[in-house]
């Protein structure tokens, strides 16, 4: 809570940019209506990360849903500065109707070359 506060407050204060992204942790998957866009909600259990879950950033809606288990493939790393952004590694490629390909660093959405789509990204949380 007190990180979301300092955030916004850093943000109004035009310190940081106001993160395209911002995360939050549970321990059971998201249900359509806890995915909200501008979140990625990393599923826990216990220590053990097990999902990030996120709707596309491009606004097409589908849910993303990114494994964090080390013994698959493909799979992708989730860490969270003390301001709840989120850094995804490596780049999330969507091979839907969309074709988004995109990194999230440090909250912000970097949309790579070779993305189908770009859209004008209005920072949420």
């Amino acid at each position: 809570m007190w990180n979301d506060l300092l955030r916004r407050l850093l943000v109004y204060a035009r310190f940081i940019p106001r993160p395209h992204v911002v995360g939050q942790i549970m321990t059971q998957h998201p249900s359509p209506d806890e995915l909200l866009e501008g979140i990625l909600v990393l599923v826990k259990d216990g220590e053990r990360q097990k999902w990030a879950c996120l709707r596309c950033p491009c606004g097409c809606g589908e849910r993303l849903q990114l494994s964090l288990n080390p013994s698959r493939r493909p799979r992708w790393t989730v860490a969270f500065d003390w301001l709840h952004r989120p850094t995804v590694a490596p780049s999330v490629h969507q091979l839907n109707a969309c074709h988004c390909h995109f990194w999230i660093k440090k909250g912000m959405i970097e949309w790579c070359k070779d993305s189908g789509r770009r859209f004008d990204q209005s920072p949420h949380y």
